[in-house]
């Protein structure tokens, strides 16, 4: 397979795999509004700490903290997918995995900022629609999050 094909492939497949992700995301995201917050919040929502990290509405909390805990699950299961499908990482030893995984989490923070405050601008700055709020964060931050995989995570040079 020729570089053009193999980044090619690359592309397809991260951005398959993105677009699942923003699904999920989304999906952990609405289970955290219909059932966890209301439950939360009307069952702990006295205890103090509670009320203002998590059910404060002016800014809506329960979404940002929502936002970081689908973030989060989305990049662990998104690194196995882009180490041993993407970018056909097959080494599993221990080290190696873990250094790539630190610097995948180290972008996956940076790209995690980006991504939580984009949608937190867009719901409460711009009453943009939490759906097109998460499209449009994940989307910027995946494409942000592809080049800097493939250059510094898995060491894949870009044409």
């Amino acid at each position: 397979m020729d570089e053009k094909d193999d980044l090619n492939r690359q592309i397809l497949y991260y951005f398959l795999f993105a677009i699942l992700m923003i699904i999920l995301n989304y999906g952990i995201q609405k289970i955290n509004q219909l059932f966890l917050a209301p439950y939360i919040c009307s069952n702990f929502g006295t205890i103090e700490i509670i009320q203002v990290l998590y059910c404060s509405t002016s800014p809506d909390m329960a979404e940002l903290i929502g936002s970081i805990a689908a973030v989060g699950i989305t990049y662990i299961i998104k690194f196995f997918l882009d180490k041993f499908i993407v970018f056909k990482k097959g080494g599993t030893q221990l080290k190696e995995t873990s250094k790539e995984f630190l610097k995948y989490f180290g972008f996956a923070i940076l790209t995690t900022i980006e991504n939580i405050g984009i949608q937190f601008l867009l719901t409460n700055f711009m009453n943009t629609p939490l759906e097109i709020s998460i499209i449009i964060a994940l989307s910027i931050g995946y494409l942000t999050k592809f080049y800097l995989d493939r250059k510094y995570v898995f060491n894949s040079r870009i044409s």
